[in-house]
């Protein structure tokens, strides 16, 4: 840890590094110095809206959130330090991985931003995988673009280029149409040996729509593919007016690849070795197991990624979290603001959850779905969340926070179960990271208990991607001939401090006996579905 002097000097000198990550409800900014630890964060709140079927965020809440983001990060930095952020050593971007921006040959964006959120690529998915034997879920950008082809959409025609959310924003602030492997690999499956998109597939994809006759093959209108470690440009005289419109930020800092919220997790949590793992849970979840072989077979449950640094990844991603639990902790804020009595927001969530810990291992007999959106592990193109009881159940505080924490890792664990009791693939190590870690202790054993195995948490994991995608800029000006594993062991979390909680048996058996109700009960969420219109 610096001395508040000497920061000040880093400061001053551009020494320091900037991480910008767009995540589903808010985007995050964090400065780190050239210890890497954190000295400065910003932020701005942000939701996506339900347009005509379409999850979706505007253009023009894209710049304006970045801008607010960025602005809220120099005013700390004036408020702690009292000086003026004017030049920077680097700069990262990340943001929510995989969904569909495409532009034209006037580089005009063609339809809204279709978000991960959105489950309308079934049969593009459906297709896809049978093409190529290979699993592409609907949150992929290949699966978007193939459904937008079936659906005769008009874009499709004038495409000349098309993205993610991270890509994106590093074109228009660099210039350059690149994008970090394991963001990549959200778009269209990677050759791990040659890290780069599978050339079989591509041609592949290309005869299959030949008939379409369209003047474009699908490598010309990707973004080229990067590794942790290379330049990715640099901040353009205009881009650093799109990040800053007061031009007090200087032009021509380098910047990373940009990447997806899941490698840069990777990043926050150093997970980014075989047989290590993390979780991240906010608004979705998801688990990232990186794999020492191929998997027997391929799992629609299953998606197959990479590290930033292009090691295979197979990651049980979850669309629904913690949105529906905070709903249910918003309406306990309302009722108790009814009475006359405030709270502060993170005092009652502090107190719901570890209420939790008081509940039943089984949550007493309770069901419940957070499904606000669709849930491909477990079929759903669209949810209803819902909440059951039988008349016998224990119904009472603690197991309806549980049930509701839960629940929440429900569909992740299934596609989880895939890997360590069909494929016995081994977990040496899992991190968290995320929401739903801020109350310590609570979130971290529901996620022990889901997973059968000692989940850790470390103090930095509260910065989660902004962090990472910080750390991936720094580590590109200062790699030298480290690898990025080696890079984050020894220079960014060798005395990383961190809490450790195992499961016990009874949480274990408890989770077991929640998840049998949770598949039994899925006969009630479908039924939700077709009749709740």
């Amino acid at each position: 840890m610096q001395t508040k002097e000497n920061i000040i000097a880093s400061i001053q000198n551009g020494l320091t590094t900037l991480g910008i990550e767009f995540g589903s409800t808010r985007i995050k900014a964090v400065l780190i110095d050239e210890s890497h630890e954190p000295i400065a964060v910003g932020a701005y709140d942000w939701e996506n809206s339900l347009i005509d079927g379409i999850w979706t965020y505007s253009e023009a809440e894209i710049w304006q959130g970045l801008q607010g983001c960025y602005k809220n990060l120099v005013e700390e930095v004036q408020k702690k330090y009292g000086v003026t952020l004017k030049k920077l050593a680097g700069i990262g971007f990340s943001a929510m991985m995989h969904g569909y921006l495409a532009f034209d040959k006037d580089d005009n964006l063609l339809v809204p931003f279709r978000t991960w959120r959105n489950n309308i690529t079934g049969q593009a998915s459906h297709e896809l995988i049978k093409l190529f034997n290979y699993n592409v879920p609907q949150r992929f950008s290949i699966a978007h673009l193939y459904q937008a082809i079936l659906n005769n959409e008009e874009h499709v025609n004038k495409i000349k280029f098309f993205t993610t959310l991270a890509g994106f924003v590093h074109w228009k602030l660099s210039g350059q149409k690149v994008l970090g492997i394991g963001d990549a690999s959200g778009m269209f499956p990677i050759d791990i040996a040659k890290k780069d998109y599978n050339e079989k597939m591509m041609a592949d994809f290309d005869a299959h729509i030949a008939d379409k006759h369209f003047d474009w093959k699908i490598k010309d209108i990707l973004p080229k593919v990067l590794i942790a470690g290379e330049n990715a440009g640099y901040l353009t005289e205009e881009g650093a007016k799109i990040l800053d419109p007061s031009s007090t930020l200087e032009a021509g800092c380098p910047m990373c690849p940009p990447e997806g919220d899941a490698g840069t997790g990777m990043v926050a949590t150093n997970t980014v070795m075989k047989k290590t793992g993390n979780v991240s849970a906010g608004t979705s979840v998801f688990a990232m197991i990186v794999l020492e072989h191929d998997l027997s077979k391929v799992y629609e449950q299953l998606d197959m990624v990479t590290t930033p640094s292009g090691d295979l990844v197979a990651m049980a991603h979850s669309n629904n979290c913690t949105t529906d639990l905070n709903s249910w902790i918003s309406l306990f804020h309302e009722c108790l603001a009814s009475f006359g009595v405030e709270v502060d927001a993170n005092h009652l969530f502090s107190t719901l959850y570890n209420k939790a810990l008081e509940g039943d291992a089984d949550c007493g007999g309770l069901l419940a779905y957070c499904y606000h959106s669709g849930e491909h592990i477990t079929g759903f193109t669209e949810g209803r969340p819902l909440f059951v009881r039988k008349p016998d159940s224990k119904f009472n505080l603690a197991n309806f926070i549980r049930v509701h924490l839960s629940t929440a890792l429900g569909a992740m664990k299934t596609g989880l179960d895939i890997l360590t009791k069909q494929e016995n693939v081994k977990i040496e190590q899992i991190l968290g990271h995320g929401g739903l870690f801020k109350t310590k202790g609570v979130g971290q054993t529901i996620m022990a208990a889901a997973i059968g195995a000692p989940v850790t948490v470390m103090e930095t994991a509260g910065e989660g991607g902004a962090w990472g995608i910080a750390l991936l800029a720094d580590y590109m000006n200062n790699k030298e001939d480290m690898t990025l594993d080696e890079y984050l062991s020894q220079k960014v979390f060798k005395d990383a401090v961190s809490e450790t909680i195992a499961p016990t048996k009874e949480d274990i058996d408890g989770f077991e006996a929640f998840m049998e109700r949770y598949r039994n009960g899925l006969a009630i969420e479908r039924s939700a579905v077709e009749n709740l219109k």
